[in-house]
């Protein structure tokens, strides 16, 4: 009894990971293109309250609501900025309450990099954090660093 108990916990446990990993794709996505469109309201609503958000520019970590104050004017203009995931990775903690991912962007600025919180809450993944960087190329630092100057 306690080996059919054991094998089905698992059978359900790996058969809701395919699952969670579609409703996570489904957020990051929805959440890109809602910055896409201007939506501020669908946004931030895939955002957890407590969530950061670390931008590519020194000094830039905001909370949620600094985030939304400083993003507003961009969302007014009907488009904030267009962030196309190009590739995603995505691994769950065991309980399978939290994911974390990073992906490589196609940008205004380029390459982009953005890594990753997500959390489920009352069955709803919310991102928790988000740190966005631009890429460059190791053998471009020097003249990177040249610029920061």
């Amino acid at each position: 009894m306690k080996i059919l108990l054991i094998t089905a916990l698992l059978a359900l446990s790996f058969a809701s990971a395919p699952k969670d990993k579609e409703q996570v794709e489904q957020v990051l996505n929805e959440w890109h293109k809602a910055a896409a469109e201007g939506n501020f309201e669908k946004y931030f609503g895939l955002m957890s309250e407590e969530s950061v958000y670390i931008g590519t520019a020194p000094g830039e970590r905001w909370d949620k609501k600094q985030f939304m104050a400083f993003s507003k004017p961009y969302f007014d203009r009907g488009k904030a900025w267009d962030f196309k995931s190009v590739s995603r990775h995505i691994s769950f903690s065991d309980d399978g309450k939290t994911a974390w991912f990073d992906e490589v962007l196609d940008t205004w600025m380029k390459d982009c990099s953005g890594s990753g919180v997500l959390k489920k809450v009352k069955g709803k993944w919310l991102i928790m954090f988000y740190d966005l960087h631009v890429l460059i190329e190791n053998e471009k630092t020097d003249a990177f660093l040249e610029l920061r100057k």
